[in-house]
C-alpha cells in the first residue's frame, strides 16, 4: 500500500476488509453447513439452478467437505489469490444461475441480496493484499 496513505486510513481499511470477509464467510459457512444438515436441499438447488439432477447425498457431502475447507481457508486469509478468487467465482455462479428469479423481482426479493455480497467478494479479491487483519496468509 502506498506510503502516502495515513496509518488511520490503513487501519480503517483493514478493519473494513475484515468485516467484509467475516460477513461473506458467515453466508458461505451456512451454505456449506446446509450440505451436511439438509443434503436434499443442496441436491434440489443443483437440480433447479445448475441443471444437474440426481447428484445424491454422497456428492452433497463431498461438495460440503471441499467447500468447508475453502471457506475456512478464506476466513483465515490463506492463499488469498486462490481462496478469495474461488469464493468470488462460486458466489458469482450462484448469483447468475438465479437469473430467472430476478425477472420476477417482487416474488424473489431475497435473491437480490446476492448482488451486494458478490460486490463484497469482488472487493475482497481486488483488495486482498490490503486485507491483513487476523489473516494467516501474507
Amino acid at each position: 500500500m502506498s506510503e502516502t496513505i495515513s496509518s488511520d486510513v490503513r487501519t480503517r481499511l483493514q478493519w473494513s476488509l475484515l468485516a467484509l470477509r467475516l460477513g461473506v464467510f458467515i453466508v458461505m459457512f451456512v451454505w456449506t453447513l446446509d450440505k451436511f444438515v439438509n443434503p436434499g436441499h443442496s441436491i434440489a438447488i443443483f437440480e433447479k439452478f445448475y441443471s444437474m439432477p440426481g447428484l445424491g447425498e454422497t456428492v452433497a457431502y463431498l461438495m460440503g467437505a471441499l467447500q468447508l475447507l475453502l471457506v475456512l481457508a478464506f476466513v483465515a486469509g490463506i492463499k488469498k489469490r486462490f481462496t478469495y478468487g474461488l469464493i468470488f467465482l462460486m458466489h458469482g455462479g450462484s448469483t447468475l444461475s438465479a437469473f430467472a428469479q430476478y425477472l420476477d423481482a417482487f416474488n424473489n426479493l431475497l435473491f437480490f441480496a446476492a448482488w451486494p455480497m458478490w460486490a463484497a467478494c469482488f472487493v475482497l479479491y481486488f483488495m486482498r493484499d490490503q486485507d491483513t487483519k487476523f489473516t494467516l496468509g501474507k
